[in-house]
């Protein structure tokens, strides 16, 4: 209904008794929401060469997405902001994320940085992490969503490895918010300072390049009076 397709016509196209226009599987795409990657595989099934180019990040056709985000991480600070890809490796941050890297090993923060992996493993940023099972929980629920949609190996061998690490946790508390919570919190320990963070994730609103449609601005907010004077101390 929302394609605005009659049932027969679509009952066709999915028994193969019609073959749907480049036009068709696109429209239908987009009803669906499917990333561009998918939507080119989609074309190649059809019979029909892809439309979504796929230009390096670094090349001057992305020139002004770069620089959208830059301003966008630097604006953020003192508060911590990343980019991230289709497979959730560090594409960018702004300085504030130094500190997710306190006490994390060398190994973990070696270029090319895996946010997922350096958020959940046992010498990345976990055991700074309070609410590790919850967080832990949200995380892996993000994953699953983007295997949903994707069906991308790398995401599925990703997922595996995290699951993976057994952390310390009581399984029981993951579906338990604390009385006023609104979002799921990230709460992280630095020293005697606990910081407590919720974040907003933002996309590109009309992409047409597969590079800017899997990119992921993640971005880091105080969730209290301490956090935010904490944060503002460190810009001075």
């Amino acid at each position: 209904m929302e394609a605005e397709v009659s049932t027969r016509h679509l009952s066709f196209v999915e028994t193969g008794r019609a073959t749907p226009s480049r036009e068709m599987i696109l429209h239908l795409a987009e009803q669906l929401e499917v990333p561009l990657r998918e939507r080119n595989q989609l074309l190649l099934a059809g019979g029909y060469a892809p439309v979504y180019a796929q230009a390096g990040l670094d090349s001057p056709e992305l020139r002004s997405v770069r620089a959208a985000v830059h301003d966008v991480l630097t604006a953020h600070e003192p508060n911590p902001a990343i980019v991230v890809d289709r497979h959730w490796n560090l594409v960018d941050a702004n300085s504030a994320v130094a500190l997710f890297m306190h006490g994390v090993a060398t190994e973990q923060r070696t270029s090319p940085i895996n946010v997922m992996r350096l958020s959940l493993h046992p010498r990345g940023a976990a055991p700074h992490i309070i609410n590790l099972a919850q967080w832990r929980a949200h995380l892996l629920s993000r994953l699953r969503r983007e295997i949903a949609q994707t069906a991308d190996p790398e995401l599925v061998a990703l997922y595996t490895e995290v699951r993976g690490y057994q952390p310390d946790f009581d399984a029981t508390n993951l579906e338990t918010p604390l009385a006023g919570e609104v979002v799921i919190p990230l709460r992280f320990r630095i020293g005697d300072q606990e910081l407590v963070f919720f974040s907003m994730v933002a996309a590109f609103g009309t992409p047409l390049d597969i590079t800017v449609d899997e990119l992921a601005l993640e971005l880091f907010f105080p969730a209290d009076p301490a956090t935010a004077a904490f944060l503002a101390s460190q810009r001075t």
